[in-house]
């Protein structure tokens, strides 16, 4: 008995259905959009104040609640400037630990970050250029995301930049870093300034999903995402955290990085 012949049939992308005009709506979407919510603005306000006084403190909130991309937009509204043949003034920067950060992996990372093409070298030698370029760049804050990965060693060398070099670090983690923070009194004793992020409520959520439809989503007709019955969808949904109400935007919209900016 012959085997069934079967007809393979691959579809044309979605695009090729869609006339020019939404494709272009599709295509602004998918630009990143960022909208400052009210509670981002206190966020960086704090971080300001922290950063005119060369505070060192920390900020704690559970996984996906927003913090990482709170503190890369603070990053983005102090961008660095540049001055014809001198170092370029660089006030924030960002910097993401990787696995078990030690004391070489933040140097290089830092000297990366400031486009500083030598990497290599023992560690006193990437201690002193990392001091070197901090001055001559003028930072004036330190942002590390994921804090609880730096070994113990790390910290010492973060210590030392806020120590001896006057420049606001910045903590950023879950409540694991606080754990790690409080087995090193020196390290508690100069970070105890915190901020800490919380899950939204409902409330909040309308607000956000209201906000995304006036000025990322803007649709020629009311989408209803406010209403009582969709707003109870998401809220169990999502509960309460922003990352999930991204992931939900990523999977049933065009739109997903421009609800990330709304979310984070």
């Amino acid at each position: 008995m012959k085997p069934t012949e079967m007809e393979v049939i691959v579809p044309l992308p979605l695009s090729r259905g869609l006339d020019v005009q939404v494709q272009q709506q599709i295509k602004r979407l998918q630009r990143h959009c960022f909208v400052e919510l009210e509670a981002v603005k206190q966020f960086h306000d704090w971080l300001d104040d922290k950063r005119h006084c060369r505070q060192a403190c920390r900020v704690i909130g559970e996984e996906r609640t927003g913090k990482t991309f709170a503190c890369d937009a603070y990053r983005l509204k102090n961008s660095p400037s540049l001055a014809k043949g001198d170092a370029p003034i660089v006030p924030v920067i960002y910097w993401h630990a990787t696995t078990e950060t030690g004391q070489r992996e933040l140097f290089v990372g830092l000297l990366e970050h400031l486009k500083y093409r030598i990497t290599r070298g023992t560690l006193a030698e990437l201690r002193e250029r990392v001091y070197r370029l901090l001055r001559a760049c003028q930072v004036e804050m330190i942002i590390l995301d994921e804090a609880h990965r730096l070994r113990p060693k790390t910290f010492s060398e973060i210590r030392d930049i806020f120590d001896l070099l006057g420049i606001a670090v910045v903590l950023v983690g879950t409540d694991r870093l606080e754990a790690v923070v409080r087995r090193d009194e020196q390290v508690h004793n100069r970070f105890m300034a915190c901020y800490r992020f919380y899950r939204f409520d409902s409330q909040t959520l309308e607000e956000i999903t209201a906000i995304w439809e006036e000025y990322v989503l803007k649709l020629p007709q009311p989408s209803n995402l406010t209403s009582a019955a969709v707003q109870k969808v998401l809220g169990a949904s999502t509960r309460g955290y922003l990352g999930a109400l991204d992931e939900m935007g990523a999977e049933r919209s065009p739109a997903s990085t421009a609800s990330r900016a709304i979310s984070d």
